[in-house]
């Protein structure tokens, strides 16, 4: 996610709460997701396809918020 714009990134992880709650939160469910699919960790399925949608939805409106502060600059 964001491949390439590191930079921008950083900066909004410096200085936008909403932005950094949000990526935090979507490596968070990355992290939980790559690790019941390879075993390390057990939930229902119903469980797992929560935990991809919120995912999706986390990077959805960090996308959103990146396009939105890239553009305003």
């Amino acid at each position: 996610m964001f491949e390439g714009q590191q930079q921008e990134v950083e900066v909004l992880l410096q200085q936008d709460t909403e932005f950094r709650q949000l990526y935090h939160r979507h490596r968070q469910l990355d992290r939980q997701v790559s690790n019941v699919e390879s075993g390390v960790q057990a939930v229902g399925d119903q469980r797992l396809t929560q935990m991809k949608r919120e995912k999706l939805r986390t990077k959805e409106r960090l996308t959103r918020l990146f396009d939105a502060r890239h553009a305003a600059r």
